[in-house]
């Protein structure tokens, strides 16, 4: 019986499956992919992670397929121990390989890199001094790392400062991450928002909220016995009611705002003095 060529029915299944997985997966799931459509910032991290599934559907397909067909088709007999015809090599499948992973890589290398520039830092930190940023006005918002909680102080309204995150609907928000003490990890995954909190930096974060809701708030770098209580609820709410809020918190927190340091990109915190 002649062999048939595997190579070529091996690429025709192979083929069909990617034709018809790739846009049922792009189709079923990009709609559920994290961290969701709450703000600007997610909704492109979404496309991003569509993007990156569409690509890696026909790659895993591959490795499936070739697993299976394998099983099947060149399995040894039952009780039989053979030993297979010797492989020199394919000097034609080599390059192809070489050449098709190098494309995927390179442009899945470019591709981030050009969202990451037209998207902001697309929710990440990107230092004291961005290499791109948002036009139109911004509200800046200093988040503030500590053993074990996140505090937000607000520099145009006083420097006020506040135990929980709360931010205006659409409203471009400039997040300046910061610690007192030890490294943090600022992290609110429905914003799309992750930002390493460094003692003496000033790392800058943009978003944009276009939903209103609440979202939650975990730090992401351990920091010590309690790092897994670092945990808040932050809100989105509409620029009334954001204006109504930070009056009310300005009233309330004003004694102690009037015993905090002047507002500053970074704090370096002075130890207590032992008593004599």
């Amino acid at each position: 019986m002649n062999e048939p060529n595997h190579a070529r029915r091996f690429g025709a299944i192979w083929l069909v499956a990617t034709v018809i997985a790739t846009p049922l997966v792009i189709l079923l799931l990009a709609p559920i992919l994290p961290p969701g459509k709450s703000t600007e910032q997610a909704a492109g991290q979404a496309t991003d992670n569509t993007v990156l599934l569409g690509m890696a559907t026909p790659v895993l397909l591959l490795v499936v397929i070739y697993l299976i067909y394998s099983t099947i088709y060149f399995r040894q007999a039952r009780g039989a121990v053979l030993e297979g015809p010797a492989i020199r090599g394919d000097a034609r499948l080599q390059t192809t390989w070489i050449v098709i992973t190098s494309l995927l890589v390179l442009s899945l290398a470019s591709y981030g890199t050009v969202r990451l520039l037209s998207d902001n830092g697309a929710g990440s930190g990107s230092g004291p001094s961005p290499l791109t940023v948002p036009k139109g006005p911004k509200l800046p918002v200093q988040v503030i790392g500590q053993q074990w909680a996140f505090t937000y102080r607000y520099p145009t309204y006083g420097g006020v400062e506040v135990p929980h995150l709360v931010l205006p609907e659409g409203e471009t928000i400039e997040l300046h991450v910061t610690s007192i003490d030890v490294i943090h990890s600022f992290w609110a995954r429905q914003l799309a928002v992750k930002a390493d909190a460094n003692p003496q930096i000033d790392n800058i974060a943009f978003v944009k909220a276009t939903h209103l809701g609440t979202f939650e708030v975990r730090c992401a770098e351990l920091c010590g016995i309690w790092h897994g209580e670092m945990f808040d609820h932050g809100r989105v709410v509409t620029m009334p009611e954001f204006e109504t809020w930070i009056h009310q918190a300005q009233a309330t927190y004003a004694p102690a705002t009037k015993l905090l340091p002047p507002y500053s990109t970074t704090y370096l915190p002075k130890p207590s003095r032992r008593a004599e």
